[in-house]
């Protein structure tokens, strides 16, 4: 019987601050999720990604349409994964720009039927509601599979102060309802990011762009 295949798991911070608590959540979330995949005997690997550092680049991408080599790596390395850990900072209710802007620059079908473990950090628990009400109604609107369990973090978590749902619990619970929808799922298969195909949809061409050229 063969081992089975290893899978990779994308992890997208969005904190602005470094280090950052938002930070913070991506990482108790990804070394929980690969322990929780461990216990299943499915090896994994995570790519952690830290959106400020490609700020200007997404800017630019957002104002000219194209990606920078660094941010196209980024957008492969998370559209090829098996499973995305996304987290936000909440500002004003909801995401902060910053993490849209990144979703906004990913092909609408890139994250179909993809397990999403939504994070999302404020200072205080009034905003913890902006999980399933703005964060999870985007990645439904991607054809993502974001997973029933979200997890937020007040302040006040740091410090185990939530006697009812501590952190930890509702961090480990996540990791296990991601670790079951990668086993579910069979291993992604890498797509070659200099294909046309892959940027510019199935059966197109950059002569499609220049007036169907190729097309003939």
């Amino acid at each position: 019987m063969s081992a089975p295949a290893e899978r990779r798991i994308a992890v997208v911070s969005a904190g602005l601050s470094n280090p950052s608590s938002t930070r913070m959540l991506a990482d108790r979330l990804t070394a929980a999720s690969l322990s929780a995949l461990r216990e299943r005997d499915i090896p994994a690997t995570a790519d952690v990604i830290e959106l400020r550092d490609h700020a200007h680049d997404l800017t630019n991408n957002l104002l000219t349409g194209f990606a920078v080599p660094a941010l196209e790596s980024v957008i492969n390395t998370v559209v090829s994964a098996d499973a995305l850990i996304a987290v936000t900072p909440i500002f004003s209710t909801s995401y902060s720009g910053l993490f849209k802007s990144f979703i906004d620059v990913l092909d609408p079908d890139a994250l179909t039927g993809m397990p999403v473990l939504i994070g999302a950090n404020a200072g205080t628990p009034r905003h913890s509601l902006a999980i399933d009400y703005a964060i999870r109604p985007l990645f439904t609107y991607l054809h993502a599979a974001p997973l029933s369990t979200g997890v937020f973090a007040a302040s006040s978590d740091w410090g185990g102060g939530d006697a009812v749902a501590p952190l930890g619990e509702r961090v480990d619970r996540a990791a296990r309802e991601l670790a079951e929808a990668v086993a579910r799922r069979e291993p992604a298969t890498s797509s070659d990011p200099f294909d046309p195909s892959h940027y510019l949809g199935e059966g197109r061409s950059f002569g499609h762009l220049l007036g169907g050229l190729s097309g003939e």
